[in-house]
């Protein structure tokens, strides 16, 4: 039972190249919790996986020929049903034993324990250990049936008549325990110690594994082949940065192309190729494109991010004269550029105005009309906002009109991608505002950094009115997020909608303004601007609670879950959310910050109680008691500044200055009976914990930090 290493290996016709890096991870992943459950494998077992277009495969170290025994008790039934006035068993208790494959004579080993009120009979035995040759082909029919692919094929094995499932047909199997072969069989093929290395460049085919510990160089010495899916992606990363360096350019930054590019090569060799330069008139993201999508190229940047006519072929061969491949890629990627020239000159021969009219014949939903009818409800919604936060109303409306244009235009029919991208540049053809070509261009945008520079307000207002239009429409319709599913991108656009805030608030404090825009009003507007009775009942309060959970799932990022809920709790304008959340994490640091969280608890749970209407003042002429005096002197001075500090947007210092109230609070709890007998000092002492709780919670609802 001497620990080794593992190695399987699934020898593969091509497999997707999008999904591979999943399929890698999940095929090991899985295969070595099965092998783990089995008793074969140690759940901290060093695990690795490779993954290539042409294979699947795991190295689990410090593996068992077979798991260890393990004891089982296994509860019998009743002693006063398996057993006679004599001792002797019965018939059910014979039965019983040997369904588990015992006979009578293990009746004298069975143990006698209490269970509850009854006394049990149980059989202590022991379970010998799975056996690799056992329990592998288990772990591995797991493995595949568990791969994330929502689809796989159908084909027949070598005998013409069986039919089996996996993502691409199977045709060779590598099972070895340390340098032996694990006689086992799935998917008809019987497992050895042969594989075959790279198509073309392999220095012996077929490459047989001496060892699972082997495996890793003997793919790469013989069959020249980096078979470890990360190992192969740090060697694309450094052959394109070292092809990038002689000319002083970077390749182009991104993850999901260059997770693609590994999964279509087994040994990768980076080249360097161009085209003319003449086609750098067109717009550099049509360009970047078309050779990330058609080409899975690596356009080369220069200094100031302005691509060049250099790009990086991820090619599959090293020839000793890579001329040719060169010659080949260049030839092939010279008429994707020039049908990107020709739609880019096609298309502005026709202005995004002239282009309007056609969206009343593009269908934006069934249920909520044409381009051109959302595009009427867009303009709405964006001349209104414009006019709440001071944006050129004019341009507001022209970029709204203008900004869906660009979807009849062929560059946009080719690469939906550069929807707004290509409008903003076709405005700017077309003598446009430039805010207004900025904003059709920025419309899209998502995700923005904090660090971005604020500098049109129009892109924000278009960017806002886009997607109210669509969270109510769509919301409206009865089409919310269910679970995982949000096909129309809800939680996206709400998330947008609270950064246009953000970025709104920002925009008016560099001029000295505060944001005069509120989330219910918008909502309203946007809601007003449908046809009456299309839209369900309650979407504005419903949505309103949809924008806000998304903010505070996003907070929760970075604020904890008590100080999160003591914010959101009181809904405050979202362009307040982080301020005052930063407010309350600084509150919290404060000494006496548990004892007036907890007091707050108290008053809130004393106010709920409360019958009838509560005064919104106390009378301090029918105080009776010293501390109840003290706590109405201590409010009367600083109520005035919290409010003063919380009118000024400084919700720190508004808060701070409640740790002042601190003595008093504790002094009228201990002193001052809040339930009195007289109906009008009751009612007081009631308006007076009211005048306190409607101090301490205008920042948030302190009472969430209690413990």
């Amino acid at each position: 039972m001497t620990p080794q290493n593992l190695l399987i290996e699934l020898f593969v016709e091509e497999l997707p190249p999008k999904a591979l890096k999943k399929l890698g991870e999940s095929f090991a992943a899985t295969l070595t919790e099965s092998l783990v459950s089995q008793g074969l494998a140690d759940a901290d077992a060093a695990v690795t996986h490779f993954a290539t277009p042409r294979r699947l495969g795991v190295r689990i170290e410090n593996v068992l020929s077979r798991a260890a025994d393990k004891a089982v008790s296994t509860k019998l039934m009743p002693v006063s049903v398996g057993l006679d006035a004599e001792g002797k068993a019965t018939p059910a208790l014979l039965k019983r034993l040997a369904a588990l494959g015992a006979d009578d004579s293990a009746v004298s080993q069975l143990r006698r324990a209490a269970d509850g009120k009854n006394e049990v009979l149980f059989y202590d035995s022991v379970a010998p250990g799975t056996l690799l040759v056992e329990g592998l082909p288990r772990a591995l029919e797991t493995a595949m049936a568990k791969l994330p692919i929502p689809k796989v094929m159908t084909y027949q094995l070598a005998d013409g008549w069986t039919t089996v499932n996996f993502v691409r047909p199977v045709h060779g199997l590598v099972a070895l325990h340390g340098a032996d072969v694990v006689p086992m069989s799935v998917l008809g093929l019987q497992a050895g110690r042969n594989t075959q290395g790279h198509r073309f460049e392999a220095r012996i085919n077929p490459v047989v594994i001496t060892s699972a510990d082997a495996y890793a160089e003997q793919m790469k010495d013989d069959g020249a082949v980096i078979a470890s899916f990360a190992e192969r992606r740090a060697e694309i990363v450094r052959q394109l940065q070292a092809s990038a360096a002689p000319s002083g350019l970077k390749p182009i930054e991104d993850e999901a192309l260059l997770d693609e590019v590994t999964a279509l090569v087994e040994r990768p060799n980076v080249l360097v190729g161009k085209f003319e330069e003449a086609y750098l008139d067109v717009p550099q993201e049509c360009l970047i494109l078309t050779m990330k999508a058609n080409q899975k190229y690596f356009p080369l940047l220069d200094a100031a991010g302005k691509l060049t006519n250099q790009f990086l072929i991820v090619s599959n061969i090293s020839p000793d004269d890579a001329s040719a491949v060169i010659q080949g890629n260049e030839r092939v990627v010279r008429p994707r550029l020039a049908d990107a020239k020709f739609f880019f000159d096609q298309d502005r021969k026709k202005t995004l105005e002239s282009r309007v009219a056609g969206l009343a014949k593009v269908v934006y939903h069934n249920k909520l009309g044409t381009q051109s009818e959302r595009v009427t409800r867009v303009r709405a919604i964006a001349k209104w906002v414009a006019e709440q936060v001071g944006a050129d109303v004019n341009a507001s409306d022209r970029a709204a009109q203008l900004a869906k244009a660009d979807l009849l235009t062929d560059m946009v029919g080719e690469f939906p991608e550069l929807q707004g991208i290509m409008g903003g540049y076709y405005a700017r053809h077309d003598g446009e505002d430039e805010q207004v070509a900025q904003a059709i261009a920025d419309q899209y945008l998502v995700r923005r950094e904090e660090t971005e520079a604020v500098s049109n307000l129009v892109s924000e207002v278009l960017q806002i009115a886009d997607r109210m239009e669509t969270l109510v429409g769509i919301w409206g319709i009865g089409l919310k997020p269910t679970g995982d599913k949000d096909p129309f991108a809800l939680r996206r656009h709400a998330l947008s909608v609270i950064k246009s805030f953000q970025l709104l608030d920002l925009m008016a404090s560099l001029d000295g303004n505060s944001l005069q825009l509120k989330l219910d009003e918008l909502i309203e507007h946007a809601l007003s601007v449908f046809p009456a009775g299309l839209l369900a009942e309650n979407v504005a309060e419903e949505l309103k609670l949809f924008i806000y959970e998304r903010n505070a799932n996003q907070m929760a990022l970075w604020f904890d879950a008590t100080t999160v809920s003591a914010v959101f709790s009181k809904m405050p304008p979202l362009h307040e959310v982080m301020k005052r959340l930063r407010a309350v994490k600084e509150f919290a640091t404060l000494p006496e910050s548990p004892s007036l969280a907890a007091a707050n608890k108290r008053v809130g749970n004393i106010l709920k109680k409360a019958e009838g209407e509560v005064g919104a003042a106390a009378d301090p002429a029918r105080f009776v008691e010293a501390a109840e005096t003290a706590l109405f002197a201590a409010l009367s001075e600083i109520a005035p500044k919290a409010d003063a500090a919380f009118a000024a947007g400084d919700y720190t210092t508004s808060l701070q200055a409640l740790a002042a109230l601190r003595e008093p609070v504790d002094a009228f709890f201990d002193n001052v009976m809040v339930n009195a007998d007289d109906p009008a000092l009751k009612a007081n002492r009631l308006a007076l914990l009211n005048q306190l709780h409607q101090t301490m919670n205008r920042v948030a609802d302190i009472s969430r930090l209690a413990a």
